[in-house]
């Protein structure tokens, strides 16, 4: 499905440096058991040894016209659009000499599809929470001939904290080439946006903008928005971006044209792009590693008596794991008591009274139809009462799970807060003891999907009488029974919306201890490595120094390279 690039853009010197600047973070990460960079490195390693396409990510927040730009770019309404967020899956889109779906399931199995039935596994109303185990969809169309070398993704908005797909996550973003990130006229760079670009910084070098809507715009307004985005972002990032209009409803051509050049630009310049690419990934991994390594120096100097007190300083109490463990676990402990409550008053305030109303009247209809004596017409109800439940749980399950995540969010949203008052903590102590700025690792929390619980019927009573059926004649008892059954439906409804409270508190409590996990995992790979760092031996400053020096020649060298180059 991936086209093949002739030729390797790392060939040869290019190739053999950045690889021996990874050789030498590895080395030094092993030395000075830096484990916060572990991820990175892997990262790296999977990009070096591979010649992929350019992936252009087109990110952004829920509606921000990301799918309908893409529409457009590639001549078909071929991704959802919808007045709702739509989109649930990755999808890939690139080159090919014939019109091709591919469908990657998370088993690894694949099937190609007819291009119709592509939103029957990218829409969140065909997929809900990506309940097909969709991993990515490929799409090859002969129309994106113009840009060989390039691939377009089209990505779940981020406006939620899930992920409904693996390619999407914080494992992925390292990987993207250029990022195009869509931007509402009507909801102008908010804060999310702005981190969204000072994370993706860290990992590419091409990062646009593309204002979308704009149609809703006079010129006037479009000039005025156009200035507000590069005043904002200059002054953010000290950085000028490239920043793009575009409509898909009035002047596309004229906006287009614009966008159409830069991608043009990149295609025909497709491994001079990728050489700017990894060798930014390199530099950037590089760049962490010499922080790490300043600190270690920094101590590394100081004679032995000092080295204690300035662990003391530096991992004090605010930044103490037994400390951080209690409080996340205290986090977790509550987010958790709270999931059964909230969700068994969500389903009993919106659900209850409206199903029992719907299931009476159902109940009301089918019972006259059934005929047998009694034994026949106790089985013919659990039937009933099986089939209908299961049918009703599975679909308030699917329509409204969403709304059972509230203790989720909650917990990750104190959690990240706990991480990054820890990160900022253990910074300002390593500033203030040793005057030196760390660049820690960026960590964010992921949360992927949860899988819905399988509904299962919960028989509630035996009908020990219907034994006895050849005893009792129903044309005198059979109205007595039936008002029975009608009876008991408020209870066995009640029961069964309980069970199904009870299965999504089981799923939401789990991730919750997921994500505590996470964050513990971050911190303690963090102690660690500074741990390490400030328990070097003070014979090793010769070989840190070595270090930082061998690290910052081949950054140099690598750099003075990729720019001679032709």
């Amino acid at each position: 499905m991936n086209q093949q690039i002739d030729k390797d853009p790392l060939a040869g010197l290019n190739q053999s440096k950045a690889g021996k600047i990874l050789k030498k973070v590895q080395e030094a990460s092993t030395a000075f058991q830096i484990v916060s960079l572990n991820r990175q490195i892997d990262v790296c390693q999977s990009v070096f040894s591979e010649n992929p396409l350019i992936d252009i990510a087109v990110l952004g927040q829920f509606k921000a016209g990301k799918s309908s730009f893409l529409n457009s770019l590639i001549g078909g309404g071929f991704l959802p659009v919808g007045i709702t967020p739509v989109t649930t899956v990755i999808t890939r889109l690139a080159y090919g000499p014939r019109i091709r779906a591919v469908v990657r399931f998370f088993d690894e199995k694949e099937n190609e599809i007819d291009l119709n039935r592509v939103e029957e596994f990218i829409s969140e109303v065909n997929n809900p929470a990506n309940e097909k185990n969709v991993d990515l969809v490929d799409i090859e169309l002969p129309y994106l001939e113009p840009y060989p070398g390039l691939r377009f993704v089209d990505t779940p908005g981020l406006g939620s904290i899930f992920r409904y797909n693996t390619e999407i996550s914080k494992e992925w973003l390292p990987k993207v080439g250029a990022a195009i990130i869509g931007v509402s006229c009507d909801r102008p760079l908010a804060e999310n946006d702005l981190n969204l670009i000072r994370e993706l910084m860290q990992f590419t070098p091409k990062i646009v903008i593309l204002i979308t809507k704009v149609d809703l715009l006079s010129d006037e307004q479009q000039n005025e928005l156009l200035r507000f985005f590069r005043d904002s972002l200059k002054r953010e990032f000290n950085k000028d971006f490239q920043i793009f209009l575009y409509s898909t409803k009035k002047e596309t051509e004229n906006f287009r044209h614009q966008i159409d050049l830069f991608l043009l630009d990149m295609s025909q310049n497709r491994d001079a792009e990728f050489k700017g690419i990894v060798q930014h990934k390199i530099r950037s991994l590089a760049r962490q590693c010499l922080s790490y390594l300043d600190v270690a120096l920094a101590v590394s100097v100081k004679v032995n008596s000092d080295r204690e007190g300035l662990k003391r300083l530096i991992l004090d109490e605010k930044t103490n794991y037994d400390l951080m463990q209690s409080e996340l676990s205290l986090i977790a402990r509550e987010s958790m008591q709270q999931t059964r409550t909230l969700i068994a008053a969500y389903l009993d305030d919106m659900h209850r009274i409206k199903l029992i109303r719907k299931l009476l009247a159902a109940l009301t209809r089918e019972m006259p139809q059934w005929k047998g004596n009694l034994w026949k017409l106790t089985r013919r109800y659990e039937e009933w009462l099986e089939e209908t439940m299961i049918e009703e749980m599975d679909r308030i399950s699917r329509s409204d799970y969403k709304h059972f995540f509230g203790t989720l969010k909650k917990a990750h949203s104190a959690i990240s807060r706990s991480i990054d008052l820890f990160r900022n903590l253990l910074d300002r102590n390593i500033e203030k003891v040793l005057g030196i700025k760390l660049g820690s690792v960026d960590w964010v929390i992921e949360v992927s999907e949860l899988a819905r619980p399988d509904v299962a019927f919960i028989k509630v009573f035996d009908f020990h009488f219907d034994l006895l059926w050849f005893l009792i004649p129903m044309f005198i008892f059979r109205g007595l029974f039936e008002r029975h059954f009608l009876k008991e439906l408020p209870h066995i409804t009640d029961i069964h919306l309980s069970r199904l409270a009870y299965q999504w508190e089981v799923r939401i409590n789990k991730k919750i201890g997921e994500i505590k996990s996470q964050a513990l995992e971050y911190i303690r790979n963090e102690l660690s490595t500074i741990d390490s760092l400030l328990s070097q031996n003070t014979g090793k400053t010769d070989e840190i120094r070595r270090f930082i020096q061998e690290i910052s020649a081949l950054l140099d060298d690598y750099k003075e390279d990729l720019h001679s180059a032709p």
